[in-house]
């Protein structure tokens, strides 16, 4: 499973691309998108591709010589919807030119940009709607021999978008990106993004993803990394877990919790770091931990993968977790 993002710099300006294309690859991004809006555009591309060094993909709608000039230019991917790029004519020059250099195609279905008869027929945004227009799609690459190709069929309800890959996961095994388009600023993007890219994922659907947030597009991978550690698809860095409070917590656990989690930004060693709220249950709960503190009154737990391994006196807790960290 590869995280992409997308930049949001005006792509014409290399400088500030390819600073913020090293910025999210830095962060984990493996893929990376750039629109292609008009020429000044394209002609960056080769300048872009040459200074960084993951996968770069264009974005284009509507004019055919924008994807031409930067495959020419040696993008690795091309992503386009046939369905607004032209004549089949202009989609046919689009898939010979991707042939001859070996670029795939990503077909981009969008449910605000549905074609209006697929919207009649199934009144409105639908997965079935969505499914078939990326059908349609892939038929016509395909009749000029084209099958180099990954699906996305995106919309900003998570429902809709959740059937529709379901839908088009039992219909073709052509490779799927996935994302829920338009997902907000972070309070409801994050969470969005988590149900809906996270419930494929959990069912063994997508290939690609791109988390999308009205925020810095950093922000987008680290989700995109919470999203996977959270499905069991990757253990990258530590992972923090911590219980909910209750009456029989006798510490601050939300600002223990908080600051054990600012520590941890520090460390890249994969391991699953507990912060419980008591020394009555904390190991037992939490046995699956490779390290944890569980609070008490005074006095508190300091735990290796459910068992004690002394107690330390309360304000020491999380530094003594932090030397035991450590050793491992």
């Amino acid at each position: 499973m590869t995280i992409q993002s997308m930049t949001n710099t005006k792509t014409h300006d290399i400088e500030a691309t390819v600073e913020q294309i090293r910025r999210l690859e830095a962060a984990g991004c493996e893929i990376v998108r750039v629109a292609v809006p008009d020429e000044a555009a394209a002609r960056a591309i080769g300048n872009i591709k040459e200074r960084i060094t993951i996968p770069l993909v264009v974005d284009i709608h509507f004019d055919y010589k924008l994807a031409l000039t930067c495959i020419a230019a040696g993008c690795d991917k091309v992503r386009i919807n046939p369905g607004n790029i032209g004549g089949e004519d202009r989609v046919k020059m689009v898939a010979d030119a991707c042939r001859a250099k070996g670029v795939p195609i990503r077909i981009g279905v969008n449910g605000g940009s549905l074609e209006k008869p697929l919207l009649a027929k199934y009144g409105g945004v639908t997965a079935e709607a969505l499914v078939e227009s990326a059908m349609g799609h892939i038929r016509l690459l395909e009749k000029f021999d084209f099958d180099q190709i990954c699906v996305s069929m995106k919309s900003s309800s998570v429902p809709v978008t959740m059937a529709a890959y379901r839908l088009f996961s039992q219909q073709s095994d052509y490779p799927l990106h996935l994302g829920v388009t338009e997902a907000g600023t972070p309070k409801m993007g994050v969470l969005k993004s988590a149900i809906g890219i996270g419930g494929l994922l959990a069912q063994g659907i997508g290939d690609t993803f791109r988390v999308t947030l009205t925020a810095d597009p950093i922000e987008e991978i680290y989700t995109a990394r919470d999203i996977l550690k959270a499905a069991g698809l990757r253990k990258d860095g530590p992972e923090l877990i911590s219980c909910p409070t209750c009456g029989r917590t006798r510490v601050n656990l939300i600002e223990m919790a908080k600051e054990v989690e600012q520590r941890l930004e520090g460390i890249s060693t994969p391991i699953t770091v507990a912060v419980m709220g008591c020394v009555v249950n904390g190991p037992g709960e939490a046995s699956a931990a490779d390290v944890g503190i569980a609070g008490g009154d005074g006095v508190g737990l300091l735990f290796r993968k459910g068992e004690i391994v002394k107690r330390v006196p309360q304000e020491q807790l999380v530094d003594e977790l932090f030397e035991l960290i450590k050793t491992l």
